[in-house]
């Protein structure tokens, strides 16, 4: 019984994290970031806007390419 507690407080931890933790994302076009953390307010994405989020007829500030052209960045 004791493991098995462990074992589910270790998943719940591991869940709560990758819920949690936000991501940068970069225009292919023009280079653009966008990070969940921040958001765009400007742009009309409160800060810990999720990408999945983020409307599909959003555009890139910047060059009005689609959400498609976005890639999941590590900075």
């Amino acid at each position: 019984m004791w493991l098995c507690r462990q074992l589910f407080f270790i998943f719940y931890l591991k869940a709560c994290f990758v819920v949690t933790q936000s991501t940068t994302w970069m225009c292919l076009i023009c280079g653009w970031i966008y990070d969940e953390s921040a958001g765009s307010p400007e742009h009309g994405l409160p800060p810990g806007t999720r990408w999945a989020d983020v409307p599909l007829n959003w555009t890139c500030p910047e060059c009005a390419a689609r959400k498609e052209d976005f890639e999941m960045v590590q900075i």
